[in-house]
């Protein structure tokens, strides 16, 4: 007999709201102005319910401009999964302009 081992944890959500959502914001927008810092569901595992244990809330944020033409989500964990040199220096330049300023 084949023996199925079960994990379950808990679902982790938060508002989407706050200073460090108003520095991401902030930082997207210096680099595109219509860019838009969006919730989205992550279907994976994550150490933010470690933290929430602990009372602090916590955010994915990995800016990357890519091309409308690209099928990202095709390519998303495959054997040519790339993103284009230019969306990778967004992403960087974002990122430092958002931890020098939050």
């Amino acid at each position: 007999m084949r023996r199925e081992d079960v994990h379950a944890d808990k679902a982790l959500e938060t508002t989407f709201d706050g200073a460090l959502v108003d520095a991401m914001q902030t930082a997207l927008v210096a680099e595109d102005p219509i860019a838009r810092a969006v919730p989205y569901m992550l279907s994976a595992g994550t150490d933010a319910k470690s933290f929430d244990d602990l009372g602090i809330r916590g955010f994915g944020f990995a800016p990357l401009k890519l091309p409308p033409e690209l099928d990202f989500a095709g390519m998303f964990h495959g054997v040519d999964e790339r993103v284009p040199v230019d969306g990778l220096k967004f992403g960087v330049r974002v990122l430092d302009r958002f931890i020098d300023h939050s």
